[in-house]
């Protein structure tokens, strides 16, 4: 894979780096918010390491404003905040994955290879229910061959619902299964996203294809 890593922090860059070059992977690096936002946008990369703390500005930044410029590359934060709050904002701007520091390089690895299977396809290339079509490969969505524009978040949660329509999904799975992290119950992170993609697709469909299940969870209806 092509990663960039942006991180101020000498030692730790040197050694993801390192770690990544001798897995097979080719590294780009930036140690400050601007430059590495600049090259997120100008070039294509499979995945973007990124810490919270730089010298000229944060992790949060970075992330969002890559987002509203349309950059799906999966992103994986690298921060040595450990709090729950911390975390939840990273998914909210658009984040994959969080790592803490100081971490294990192994696990470093684990993840990456866990945001991989879940951005690209397996051996299906797209989905389909009724009007709404995904593909898997382009990661696109459309709905009546109209294509409706989604964040990485929203996306991953689109194609979880479609793998796993007509039964009922809690938001213990959904943590899990979509962003790889141990559900919070004093956090509403999933609902806001349910919420987003909600809206997305009833912007072009007079359906609701996402039922909430009282005291259960959430069922993606899908009877074509």
């Amino acid at each position: 894979m092509n990663i960039l890593v942006i991180e101020d922090d000498p030692s730790v860059r040197t050694l993801v780096k390192a770690v990544l070059e001798h897995n097979g992977n080719s590294v780009f690096t930036a140690d400050n918010a601007s430059d590495g936002e600049e090259m997120a946008i100008e070039n294509e990369y499979e995945m973007i390491i990124l810490d919270l703390g730089l010298p000229d500005g944060d992790g949060y930044e970075v992330c969002k404003n890559i987002r509203d410029k349309n950059i799906i590359t999966p992103v994986l934060i690298l921060s040595g905040e450990q709090e729950t709050d911390v975390k939840v904002k990273c998914l909210k701007v658009g984040a994959d994955d969080y790592l803490t520091k100081p971490f294990n390089t192994e696990e470093l690895l684990a993840r990456l290879e866990a945001i991989e299977r879940r951005t690209q396809s397996g051996s299906e290339q797209q989905l389909s229910c009724g009007e709404l079509k995904v593909d898997l490969l382009k990661r696109e969505f459309t709905i009546n061959g109209n294509k409706v524009q989604l964040t990485n978040n929203e996306f991953n949660l689109l194609v979880y619902f479609m793998k796993n329509k007509n039964r009922i999904i809690t938001q213990e799975e959904l943590a899990e299964k979509v962003w790889d992290i141990h559900f919070d119950t004093q956090t509403n992170y999933i609902n806001v996203y349910i919420s987003y993609l909600r809206k997305k697709i009833r912007e072009h469909s007079d359906v609701d294809y996402i039922e909430t299940i009282r005291k259960k969870g959430f069922t993606f209806r899908c009877d074509q």
